[in-house]
C-alpha cells in the first residue's frame, strides 16, 4: 500500500500560499511522517510530535520552490530524514540527563494476549536497535508503504542500496527475534506480528 499523490490542484494552490490547501495536504500525510518519526525517536512521542511540526513548517516554507515534476511524497520524505538526521546529531552531542523511574509514563495495559504483546515489543526493540540508515529504509517501506523507487528518492540513494538496506534491515530483526526465542514458522504468521503504527 503506498501513499497517494496529493491532487495536483491542492497542491498548486499550497505553493500559492493557501492555507486551506496546506492544511488538506497536512492532514492527508501528517500520521504517516509522526509514525516514521515516531520509529526513529525510539517512541520519544514528545519529541516526534515536535520534529513533526518542524518538518511540515520546512514543508510550507519549501513548497513554492517544489518542483511539480518530483513526487511529493519522495519531497516530504526527504524533507523528514533531514530534519530527523539533523536531531539525531544533535542529540549526540548532548550530555544525557539522568532518568528519575518515579516520573516515568506508567505501561498501557492493551486488549491483546500477552504473547503477541511481547512479540510486538520485541519487534520494535529490534528495529530501535538497528542503524539508523537500515532503519529508515525498513519503516520507510513496511511502515510508510513507500515503494522501493520512492525510498531510493527520499534517502537519496540508489534502488540497489534501498534494497539492501532493506534486506539487512529485516535479517536484523529477524536474528534479534531468535535471540528472544521468537521465531515466526510461516510468512503469514510473521505478517499477524507485522508492526502496526
Amino acid at each position: 500500500m503506498s501513499l497517494p499523490q496529493p491532487d495536483l490542484a491542492i497542491l498548486r494552490k499550497a505553493q500559492r500560499g493557501d492555507e486551506r490547501a496546506f492544511a488538506v495536504i497536512v492532514r492527508t500525510y501528517e500520521t504517516p511522517v509522526y509514525n516514521y518519526i515516531l520509529r526513529l525517536t525510539n517512541g520519544d512521542k514528545a519529541l516526534a510530535e515536535d520534529l513533526t511540526q518542524e518538518v511540515f513548517l520546512r514543508v510550507y516554507q519549501g513548497l513554492p520552490r517544489f518542483s511539480l515534476r518530483c513526487k511529493f511524497t519522495t519531497w516530504l520524505f526527504q524533507v523528514t530524514k533531514n530534519r530527523v538526521l539533523d536531531e539525531l546529531r544533535a542529540k549526540e552531542r548532548r550530555p544525557l540527563n539522568p532518568i528519575n523511574l518515579d516520573d516515568a509514563p506508567q505501561l498501557e495495559v492493551l486488549d491483546q494476549p500477552v504473547e503477541r504483546v511481547e512479540a510486538i515489543d520485541a519487534l520494535w526493540r529490534a528495529i530501535d536497535g538497528l542503524p539508523v540508515d537500515l532503519k529508515m529504509a525498513l519503516l520507510l517501506r513496511d511502515v510508510v508503504g513507500l515503494s522501493y523507487n520512492e525510498i531510493a528518492d527520499s534517502l537519496e540513494v540508489t534502488l540497489a542500496t534501498v534494497k539492501w538496506r532493506i534486506f539487512k534491515a529485516r535479517e536484523d530483526v529477524q536474528v534479534a527475534l531468535a535471540r528472544e526465542g521468537i521465531t515466526f514458522g510461516t510468512a503469514a504468521e510473521a505478517r499477524t506480528v507485522a508492526p502496526t503504527a
